[in-house]
This record gives structure tokens, sequence and C-alpha cells, in this order.
């Protein structure tokens, strides 16, 4: 084999590079925050008391999971587009991410609703806590905090899913990487860089989510861990 590996070809394309991971970030923020929002509405709706928002959200549920994100992404780019509303790509890309982790997020919270012991509920009551009170402190903080870890990896997972935003132009990380290798032909070290770069973004996705686990939730911030 006559291939001579040139990493140096790369070094004028890092600006497109930084663009690429920068627009990562942000499509992974904005998705991770309104993501976790929707599936927490979610997860209170599946273990509610009204069974048309349980059937509801559990339809959603069922299928999200059931169908490819990439399919999700075409639908919302493409299919809203036949309707005569156009969306930029990367706005499409963040719908489709929001709508595909709220999903997940809402299965892995209701799990969480779904472990606390009635005996807690009834302690609160017995406390005199209001309703709200008994939700928002004895319910829903001490679930996300037991399905916090999960939570994370999740969201580890929904920044590396989106590099299949660059199916519809999204100028992500691997949109970038497309297109810096069709014009160098260097498609060994393109694709070398951006694994790399994606375990960077992964290291530093977990470390700044078990930075807010740490601000967020008292008891593991006493243990000095967040997971």
């Amino acid at each position: 084999m006559g291939y001579q590996f040139d990493f140096g070809a790369l070094l004028p394309y890092w600006p497109q590079f930084a663009l690429g991971v920068w627009l990562t970030i942000q499509l992974s923020v904005a998705s991770t925050i309104a993501g976790f929002v929707l599936g927490t509405l979610c997860a209170i709706g599946r273990t509610g008391s009204s069974p048309l928002v349980r059937k509801i959200v559990g339809g959603y549920v069922e299928i999200i999971r059931n169908t490819p994100l990439l399919v999700q992404i075409f639908l919302i780019y493409f299919g809203i587009a036949t309707l005569g509303i156009r969306i930029p790509a990367n706005v499409s890309a963040v719908i489709a991410l929001v709508i595909n982790i709220g999903a997940y997020v809402s299965e892995i919270i209701r799990a969480g609703i779904e472990s606390i012991p009635k005996s807690q509920l009834e302690a609160a009551e017995c406390l005199g806590l209001s309703p709200t009170q008994i939700y928002r402190h004895v319910i829903l903080q001490p679930a996300v905090e037991r399905v916090y870890p999960a939570l994370t990896s999740q969201f580890v997972l929904l920044m590396l899913a989106s590099s299949i935003t660059s199916q519809i132009s999204a100028e992500e990380l691997t949109a970038a990487a497309n297109r810096i290798q069709s014009d160098t032909f260097r498609s060994f070290e393109t694709y070398v860089v951006i694994g790399i770069l994606y375990i960077a973004l992964s290291y530093l996705m977990r470390m700044a989510l078990n930075g807010v686990g740490l601000l967020v939730f008292k008891r593991r911030r006493k243990l000095g861990t967040a997971l």
C-alpha cells in the first residue's frame, strides 16, 4: 500500500472544524435543555390521573422510540416544507432532537417517579405539605436525582446523535468533516480528527453535567459526586 498519511493537510481547515464543534455544542445544549423540560412534562402526564393524557403521552413515546431518528429529522425538515413552511436546517435539527430525546427522558424520569415509596408521600401529607410541595420536593426532585446518571448518558448519546443532522445540511461537526474530506481527499485523517473531537466533547459534556448535578442535588454535593 502506497498511501501516505498527512494530517498536516487538514491544518488550514481548523476554522471549519471549530465552527462544526461550536454548532454541535449549540445543538446539544439547546436540545438537552428543551428535551429535559419536554420529557419531564411527559413523565408527569404519564404518571398522572388522566387516562387521556396517559394515552397521548404513551403513543408519543412509542412512536418516537420505534422510528429512526433520521426518519424523524426528514419528517420535520422535508415534511413540513411540503406544507409550504420553510424551517432552517439548524432549527429543524433542534426540533427533531428535542422530540426524540423527550421520549427517552420521559421514560427515564417516569421510572424515577415510580420508584418513590408511597410511605414518603404519606409522611409528607402528615407533615401538612401542599400537593405542589409534595410533587416538587418529595416526588420530582428525588426522582430526577435517582435517574440522573441515566439522564447524563442519554444526553451524551444525544450529542453524538446530532451528527445525523448533517443529512439535512446542518453545519455541525460531521457536516464540516464531510466537506473537508471532499476537498482534501483525506478521508481517514479527517474522520480520525472528528472522532477525537467527539471523544473530547463527550468528556466535556459529562463534566458539565456532573457540575450541574453537584449544583442542583445537595445530597450528592455533600458526597462529592453527581453520578
